[in-house]
């Protein structure tokens, strides 16, 4: 399978998270403060919560429901209650496209 576009550069704000789906599977993507541009799973593993609801700090984003922080680069939950990690996808970045092949994880 090859990288879908997953939305354009220019719709990301910082530090805020876009949900998007691709071929059925739902992603959260987040520019954070250094300009990078994260795709990790977007359901919470303690919950079924979208992930993209809930608060980027640094390299975190946290779900709004019960305050599991997962960690964008590693998709590990940083606290509980999580404790199951989310998918993290490669993603690269086109001109202003965000481009996610959700076959393929970090």
């Amino acid at each position: 399978m090859t990288a879908s576009r997953a939305c354009a550069l220019s719709e990301l704000e910082q530090d805020a998270a876009l949900r998007v789906e691709i071929d059925g599977v739902p992603m959260a993507v987040v520019l954070d403060s250094n300009g990078e541009v994260h795709a990790i799973g977007d359901t919470c593993t303690h919950g079924d919560i979208s992930l993209a609801e809930g608060f980027v700090e640094g390299d975190t984003l946290e779900c709004w429901a019960h305050g599991s922080a997962f960690s964008l680069r590693t998709g590990k939950p940083l606290n509980l209650p999580a404790y199951e990690p989310v998918p993290v996808y490669v993603v690269t970045i086109d001109g202003d496209d965000v481009l996610i092949d959700p076959t393929l994880t970090k």
